[in-house]
């Protein structure tokens, strides 16, 4: 008997926004989870910043899972969300070595704002850090995320540039 196409479909598909400072990894993040750099605007590439959505797509255990990248500078911060998508899951980015920052805190009030009910956080850049360093960015970040939609969310610290864990995890 054949499989038809519709057997090798995801059953489930969520979509997972990132949210963040500029300069704090969320494409790089986006990249190293799917293979795709979002980025794909030249002047994205020249200036080495998101301008615009980007978008990346990865498949796993039958979920089909779309990242949307939004651009981290305030002055790009209106084309974060034309209209308020159905985001199943946030991943706010934080940089280990510069903690939460501006656009963090405004990325952070627009999740909020369109009902995101869940998250995680990542702590980007933590291979940069030392363990005290990292710790105590930790406890500043479970201390903004009190009595939010995401206290109690995981906080996973990575490094981009290798795609792993940071050593003391």
């Amino acid at each position: 008997m054949e499989s038809g196409p519709e057997e090798h479909e995801p059953k489930e598909c969520k979509i997972v926004g990132t949210a963040g400072h500029l300069d704090h990894g969320k494409s790089s993040l986006v990249e190293a989870l799917t293979g795709t750099h979002p980025d794909r605007l030249e002047e994205e590439k020249r200036r080495g910043i998101t301008i615009d959505l980007g978008f990346a797509f990865l498949e796993e255990a039958g979920v089909r899972f779309g990242f949307v990248d939004v651009p981290g500078h305030e002055r790009f911060v209106t084309t974060c969300w034309p209209a308020p998508p159905e985001v199943d899951l946030v991943l706010l980015v934080i940089a280990a070595d510069e903690s939460i920052k501006p656009q963090t805190r405004e990325h952070f009030d627009i999740c909020r704002l369109l009902g995101v009910k869940r998250g995680i956080v990542v702590l980007t850049k933590s291979d940069l850090v030392d363990a005290d360093t990292a710790g105590l960015v930790r406890l500043e970040v479970e201390d903004y995320l009190r009595s939010s939609f995401l206290e109690g969310a995981p906080i996973v610290p990575v490094s981009n540039q290798n795609s792993s864990g940071a050593p003391w995890n």
